[in-house]
Formats: structure tokens, C-alpha cells, sequence
């Protein structure tokens, strides 16, 4: 096989540069930082406990101006302490600057929770004086904390949560991720980390694919019962949580997080699930394609012939910087950013978090991205997918500590935009039929990935949710029931899922880090796929009114910032207008399919 692990791309080196935060894990500033952030959060507490209400425009437009001096920075300290664990989860140094941080985090937000319950709390007479220009800044920071009202708990028990959330649902969280993350997988008389296994499921050799599926199995039955456990943990603490605020649901505290609602969420759900169909249709075209009888569960990724491309790093940075500018300078000038000032952690390494992702930072400084880079197709996507959601970040800095940062749903806006941008100015560029066939059935599998995948991994989330509240602790076998039952509902009989599928839910974080995120991906994907028809009627024009939907950061109602570019979140047909793009691109592929035929029997 190609060991994709050993192959030089040329990211080998591209390791993020993170002084402009501090200049390593020994840094005096660090503790000098520390004690700066305390002495501030005890002279904020001095200033405004018990005043709130009774507070003027201008003195409440000051406390905020404290809180987001606080904001910077514990956020940075926190920004760098994370930053670094997630480059060698092993490193016991950079765990322990993790957990001092977290610690730290936590008895300052003890000390600051008062303003927060005693803004929520104010009078409702008292609510109008968001109105006055003074508070401008803020205004929909402080309209949406009203809305958590009826949730908030008394200051003590506040208090509490908090501090035990280090050593609870915290700690979990890194223990999670620490031990999968120290995995290591037999692959090929080789032990090697997950990303490895899981980019060889990309390749087209059927026989390795099957190999590197069954590694991954065996490399998860290790830690399942760990996994097991872990999960159980979490969602037991959600479940205590959510009825000690008085959250009808598993996931509503995730939707007003969100700024949506429940029915909006649901309608959502329904819509993706109502249009299985699109997946199973796509998969038995596939398997015609690929000549098989059966399509196993280790095939979903498998390349059609001429999608066996692979990218060094610097093919890969101009991919995505030239469909940037070609759809708006601004936003290949900031992405070049991250390139030119080593604000990307890329090559895949011992202990590194799998995955990818892009880290906000705070306002005064930059955003971070982190990456797995092997060469293949999907990660110039994941590339341009992160260094969207860098460009987001980077726009809306100038919102302020308390309003730069987006709601999970539009958080996936960017990224996937970025994805789309790529795909489109390489689709366009090449004029062979059949890798255009490749191409497009790449990018439709990575739209199912984001939308109907994570509508399915939704539905597991909430049946486990709902076992652990009503059956008590779950076995793994009980997991693994429920996640073949909603992954085969979205497959049907299309995909076969072999038994040792039943594994593969223990090792996705989000379950354990934020539950309830996963909707928000399918969330972004269909309102990206709306944003792209209007960028086509619309043509350059419309460039400029995305970067400032992107600027507007957190400032406002997501419905608000998406109408000033015509998208209405509002409408309950909005949904299906998104899926109804991504039917349409399973009949391109269709007609593409019809034409190689043709032209094959000519």
C-alpha cells in the first residue's frame, strides 16, 4: 500500500508560531498574566456587585469595557494553553499549563458571575436602557443574556457548577482526548495514529480500505471501555445540568446557545431526514461505478478512478488562495496571513489532535489553524474549510471580546463557503468528463458528511441522551445499537454496515465536547448552498455584502445578519431549498454518468 504517513508533502515544517501569545509554557508573563486577570476580576467585582440594575448607560458601557479587558486576557492564556496541548497531547507540560489555565478560568468567572445573573435579573422597566447609543456596542450581547433568564441558577450554585466543572465534565473532556489522541493503531505491521487509518479510507485500493477499517475497529475496541464510560459520564452530567436549569430538552440549552429554537431545529431535523432518499440514490450510483455487488461500509470514501490526485503543501496554499481571490482580494490577503505569519500548525505527528480546526483567539490578536496535512484531495478541502472560518474570525475581531464570536450554526457558515469556493474554480478549470465525474462525486460525499451524516449522528446524540435519562447507564452494546439504527436509516439499503461498524461512535469528540453541535454543520452546509445560488445571480456584487455578514461576527440576530444578503432563516421552506441543490447535484452526476456511457458506446 502507499503509506500515506510517510509521504513528504512539504508541511513537514509548517508549524505555528504561537510568541505572539507568549513565548512558551515557562513564560513569566504567564503568571505575570494571571495575577494581572485576578487583581482585575477583584477590583470588577468591587466596582459593580450589587449595582447592577440601578447602574447608568455610561457606567454599564464601562463595566463592559472592564469585562472585555478581563475577556482578552484569560481568553488569550487560555488560547495558548490549549493551543499547545493540542500540538502533543502527551506532553505532561503543556497538560498541566492546560489545567492551571482551566483552574484559573474558573475561580475568575467565579468571581464575574455576578454581573451576568444581575443583568439578567434587572426589572423588565430596566431592560429598555439597551436602547441608549451609549450601549450601541453591545446591545444585542446584553438583549441575549436576558434570554437565559429563566435557566440561571442562584449566584452560590452558579458558583459551584463552575468550580466543579474542572474537575468534572472538564476533566473528562481532556482525558477523552488525551487517551485517544495516545492511541495507536495496528495498520500494515505498522502502529500508527488515527488520521493515518482514516485517510487510507480515502484510497482506492479495496483490500486496504478493508484493512484500515478493521484496524480502526480493533483500535477502538481498546478504548471502548473507556470510551463507554466517558460517554455515560458526560451525559449523565447533562442530564443533571439540564434539570437543575430547567431545560425541556436534551438540546435545548445548545439551541438558545445558538440563538435558534427548538421548532427551528426540529424543522430542520425533519427536513434532512425526510430526504434519505438523496443518500441512498447517490450510494447505489456508486456502486454501479465502482463494479461492486455490495457496498461495505469501508467503500463510502472509496476514489473513483481519476480522483487519486495528490497535492503537495504549496499546491494545496495556492488551490485555495486563487479561489479566494477570484472571489474577493480580501479574502485571499487575509488567508495568505496565516501562511505568511505561521499561524497554521500543519503535518500529522505523535500525539497531535486528529482532526482540524480554527481557533478564534481574541480580539487584540489573530486566529490559529490546526490541520492534519497527508497530500490527499479532501484535506485541500479541509484546509480551505478551516482558513474559512479563520477569515470569519479575523473580520469580525474589530466586535469586541463580547461580540466577535458567532453562534455555532453561522460559525459553519464561512468554512463551508470557503469548501464551496475551492471545489467551484477547480471544477471550472478542468474539462475532462471524467475527472469532472470524480470531482463532483467527491464533493457530493463531502456535502452528505455535513449535512445528512450530521443529521444522523444528531439523531444518535438524541437517542442517547434520552436512554441515559430514561434506562440508566448504557453498555456499549447499547451504543452500538443505537448507532447502527440511525446510521442505517440514513444509508438504507444502499450501504452495508457491518457489525464492527457498531464501534465507530467512541471516537467522535463532539459528542463529549459540546453536545448538541453536530446539527449546526448541516445547519451551515444548506445556508451556504443558499448563499452560493445568490452569489451566482448576483456575481461580484455580491462578494462585498459577504464580507460584512462575516464582520458582523456575533452582533446581531443570525436572522438579522443573514437578511442583509437575502437569505430569510425565517422561512420554514428555507431547508428544503438547500437539500433540494444537493438532489440536483446527485442528477448532475447522473447526467455525467449518462454521458461517459454514451460517449463509451460510440
Amino acid at each position: 500500500m502507499t503509506d500515506v504517513a510517510q509521504e513528504t508533502t512539504g508541511a513537514e515544517q509548517v508549524i505555528w508560531d504561537l510568541t505572539d501569545l507568549y513565548a512558551g509554557v515557562d513564560d513569566p508573563a504567564i503568571t505575570r498574566d494571571l495575577e494581572k486577570a485576578n487583581a482585575l476580576a477583584d477590583r470588577f467585582a468591587e466596582r459593580y456587585r450589587g449595582r447592577v440594575a440601578s447602574l447608568s448607560a455610561a457606567e454599564l458601557a464601562q463595566a463592559l469595557y472592564d469585562a472585555e479587558e478581563l475577556q482578552e486576557l484569560i481568553g488569550r492564556l487560555g488560547t495558548f494553553a490549549s493551543l499547545q496541548w493540542a500540538t502533543d497531547t502527551n506532553n505532561a507540560a503543556y497538560g498541566a499549563l492546560l489545567q492551571r489555565i482551566q483552574e484559573a478560568g474558573s475561580q475568575l468567572h467565579q468571581k464575574t458571575l455576578f454581573f451576568d445573573l444581575e443583568w439578567a435579573n434587572i426589572p423588565d422597566e430596566r431592560t429598555q436602557i439597551t436602547a441608549d447609543p451609549a450601549l450601541a456596542r453591545w446591545r444585542h450581547y446584553l438583549e441575549n443574556a436576558l434570554r437565559t433568564r429563566p435557566h440561571l441558577l442562584t449566584e452560590p450554585e452558579e458558583k459551584i457548577l463552575s468550580e466543579k466543572a474542572v474537575t468534572g465534565v472538564q476533566a473528562w473532556n481532556r482525558y477523552f482526548g488525551e487517551s485517544l489522541s495516545a492511541q495507536r493503531y495496528d495498520f500494515d505491521g505498522k502502529k500508527v495514529p488515527q488520521d493515518v487509518v482514516l485517510r487510507a479510507l480515502y484510497l482506492p485500493d479495496r483490500e486496504t480500505r478493508r484493512r484500515a477499517a478493521d484496524a480502526m475497529t480493533a483500535g477502538l475496541r481498546e478504548t471502548l471501555r473507556m470510551s463507554t464510560f466517558v460517554f455515560n459520564t458526560i451525559l449523565a452530567d447533562k442530564a443533571s445540568n439540564d434539570r437543575l436549569r430547567k431545560y425541556p430538552t436534551w438540546i435545548s440549552s445548545r439551541n438558545l446557545d445558538n440563538e435558534t429554537s427548538d421548532e427551528t431545529v426540529q424543522a430542520l431535523i425533519d427536513a434532512v431526514t425526510s430526504r434519505y432518499d438523496i443518500v441512498s440514490r447517490y450510494y447505489q450510483i456508486k456502486r454501479k461505478l465502482l463494479g461492486y455487488d455490495t457496498l461495505y461500509d469501508y467503500d463510502r470514501y472509496a476514489p473513483l478512478a481519476s480522483a487519486t490526485s495528490r497535492y503537495q503543501w504549496d499546491e494545496a496554499r495556492d488551490i485555495v488562495l486563487n479561489a479566494y481571490r477570484a472571489f474577493h482580494p480580501r479574502m485571499a490577503e487575509i488567508a495568505g496571513e496565516f501562511f505568511d505569519k505561521r499561524w497554521i500548525h500543519a503535518p500529522a505527528m505523535p500525539g497531535k489532535r486528529s482532526g482540524a480546526f480554527a481557533s478564534p483567539n481574541v480580539p487584540s490578536s489573530h486566529p490559529y489553524v490546526l490541520v492534519n496535512y497527508t497530500g490527499i484531495n479532501r484535506d485541500v478541502t479541509t484546509l480551505a474549510h478551516e482558513l474559512g472560518h479563520g477569515v470569519h474570525m479575523y473580520l469580525s475581531r474589530p466586535k469586541g471580546a463580547l461580540e466577535a464570536y458567532t453562534p455555532l450554526t453561522t460559525a459553519e457558515m464561512a468554512s463551508v463557503f470557503g469548501e464551496m469556493l475551492v471545489f467551484t474554480d477547480l471544477m471550472n478549470r478542468e474539462k475532462d468528463p471524467a475527472v469532472q465525474l470524480s470531482m463532483l462525486a467527491s464533493k457530493i460525499e463531502d456535502t452528505f458528511a455535513t449535512v445528512f451524516r450530521q443529521i444522523s449522528m444528531n439523531r444518535f446524540e438524541d437517542a442517547i441522551h434520552t436512554a441515559r435519562r430514561t434506562e440508566g447507564e448504557l453498555s456499549s452494546e447499547r451504543f452500538a445499537e443505537l448507532w447502527m439504527k440511525t446510521q442505517r436509516a440514513m444509508f438504507g439499503d444502499s450501504v452495508t454496515l457491518r457489525d464492527d461498524y457498531g464501534l465507530w461512535w467512541s471516537y467522535i469528540p463532539h459528542f463529549v465536547n459540546t453536545p448538541g453541535y453536530v446539527y449546526a454543520y448541516a445547519f451551515g452546509e444548506l445556508l451556504v448552498l443558499a448563499l452560493f445560488n445568490k452569489y451566482r445571480q448576483e456575481g461580484s456584487s455580491f462578494a462585498p455584502k459577504y464580507l460584512d455578514v462575516l464582520a458582523a461576527g456575533g452582533s446581531d440576530k443570525p436572522e438579522n445578519i443573514m437578511a442583509k444578503v437575502g437569505v430569510d432563516l425565517t422561512d420554514p421552506h428555507f431547508w428544503q431549498q438547500g437539500l433540494a441543490t444537493i438532489d440536483e447535484m446527485v442528477n448532475q452526476l447522473e447526467d455525467l454518468v449518462a454521458r461517459q456511457q454514451k460517449a463509451a458506446n460510440n
